[in-house]
């Protein structure tokens, strides 16, 4: 990631102030903020293109002779935003799915008014099979943001949508609970995200068969996860592969190209016949 704008000017002077490895952490923070800055400002610009719900409107067939990407075989792929947020947060995600021959992504929107993770997963599930019923599969594939990610691990985990969900991607997700934003818990769901609720508490418990694989990316720098190790998943009835991304913070997990690069990764990747082991980085 190269550093742009008037942030240069800022290293030399960051050196001198802090040596040594806490210079190189405070410029990384410097450079993921800056970063978030700039993709709070674009989408903000894009919010109102994703205040509904995106048409379900069929591809059409390709003309004779034109040339086609490779398709990607395998379940459609379910996009889940994060807290008062929409769809429009995957606008580069779901390009780079299409342009990688990925097929049949589907963005789905919930209520901003939304006060509890149990009745999302429900809804979600709900939708889940209504994209099947509609696209003749039996499975999908989801990529949460967020909050979206623990609404997705609810319906997997809590209401039988491990029959449903072949592949979970979490980005920056509250697996084990945050307790930034303290003046935020007047709202309910932000209660329910944090450590120790009844939501949180409901994930922890046994979940023996589960057949949904886990792949959770949690950031370094990520400044809505506290503390940042609560992004991992960790769970011993879970088929789980967590990924370190260095370098970038909340905002930029489903926007950033390495990311995206790993959640197709995580896609394409055949299921396995046992569990993933260690972990990645992507930097």
């Amino acid at each position: 990631m190269k550093v742009t704008g008037v942030l240069p000017l800022f290293l030399p002077f960051c050196r001198r102030l802090w040596p040594g490895r806490l210079a190189g952490i405070s410029v990384a923070l410097l450079k993921a903020t800056a970063l978030e800055a700039a993709i709070l400002a674009g989408h903000l610009l894009l919010y109102p293109t994703g205040l509904i719900q995106e048409r379900r409107t069929a591809a059409p067939p390709a003309r004779d002779g034109t040339a086609q990407l490779p398709v990607r075989f395998g379940p459609p792929v379910v996009l889940l935003h994060g807290f008062i947020d929409n769809r429009s947060v995957f606008l580069l995600l779901r390009r780079s799915l299409a342009q990688h021959g990925g097929q049949r992504v589907v963005s789905l929107n919930y209520s901003p008014l939304t006060c509890d993770i149990r009745a999302a997963a429900e809804l979600l599930g709900r939708h889940i099979e209504e994209i099947c019923e509609r696209t003749g599969s039996d499975r999908v594939d989801i990529v949460g943001h967020s909050l979206g990610g623990l609404i997705a691990r609810y319906y997997v985990q809590c209401l039988g949508g491990d029959l449903r969900v072949r592949v979970l991607v979490t980005l920056g997700t509250p697996h084990s609970g945050t307790s930034a934003a303290p003046l935020a818990n007047a709202h309910p769901i932000v209660r329910q995200m944090r450590p120790g609720s009844g939501v949180i508490q409901d994930l922890a418990r046994p979940a023996p068969g589960c057949r949904t694989r886990f792949v959770s990316f949690w950031s370094d720098l990520d400044s809505v996860v506290v503390p940042l190790e609560s992004a991992r998943l960790e769970h011993p009835d879970l088929d789980v592969q967590n990924v370190r991304v260095t370098g970038i913070g909340h905002l930029a997990l489903p926007v950033h190209p390495a990311v995206a690069a790993g959640i197709r990764e995580a896609l394409d990747a055949p299921q396995p016949g046992e569990r993933a082991t260690g972990g990645l980085t992507v930097a």
